[in-house]
């Protein structure tokens, strides 16, 4: 049995409410990949915005370099915060990018030891990046790493999906998100059942 697979059979055994949510979706996508620095820029474009918005800015900025690979670390720090600015990003995140370009270059930012760290090392290592904090990481644990183990109590997705499927009266705080996780016997997989509370509200974050 794979492991999505296990986790919707453990998912449906363990939380009636999400179970209906899993019966009306498809299956959840966790597709590994190494591309941690390319993940990193896209997670901090796409901070607090819409799924639609943080793509539209995305294409924009890719297209503002040559080629059709995502824009090396030098080809970032080749363009100025004014042509980030033009593309839609605000100059802070525009900054934040440049800055983990510079330190990616300069190997202040590695990546090739971050497989043998348990979430949270990952967790505490890369919110030390200027403008990396817990939601970024928590989306790279997910879609990048294909960790199945992750709560994202941050997202205002699962906050949205989870009053409108537990019938709460506000929204959750993150301490609420991680009772009714595990209320509902979530772990060990926890990115599943917050894929379906996404699901749940047609609103499933960039990947």
């Amino acid at each position: 049995m794979s492991g999505i697979q296990a986790a919707i059979s453990h998912l449906n055994g363990q939380d009636p409410i999400l179970a209906r949510v899993i019966a009306g979706g498809a299956l959840p996508t966790f597709t590994p990949h190494k591309k941690y620095y390319q993940k990193l820029v896209e997670s901090i474009v796409s901070q607090q915005l819409s799924v639609k918005a943080a793509s539209t800015i995305l294409k924009r900025f890719v297209d503002l370099f040559p080629g059709d690979d995502f824009p090396a670390p030098d080809q970032i720090l080749q363009v100025d915060i004014e042509q980030l600015r033009a593309v839609g990003l605000s100059r802070q995140k525009g900054g934040y990018i440049q800055d983990l370009a510079l330190k990616v270059l300069d190997g202040t930012v590695t990546f090739d030891h971050l497989d043998a760290l348990t979430s949270d090392e990952v967790i505490k290592e890369l919110t030390q990046i200027k403008g990396v904090g817990v939601w970024t990481v928590h989306m790279f644990l997910m879609f990048c790493m294909g960790r199945l183990d992750v709560l994202p109590i941050g997202d205002l997705g699962i906050k949205n999906g989870i009053r409108k499927l537990y019938d709460l009266d506000h929204s959750p705080t993150p301490d609420e998100i991680t009772a009714i996780a595990h209320k509902n016997n979530w772990h060990p997989y926890e990115s599943v059942a917050s894929w379906y509370v996404w699901q749940s509200l047609d609103n499933k974050p960039i990947v």
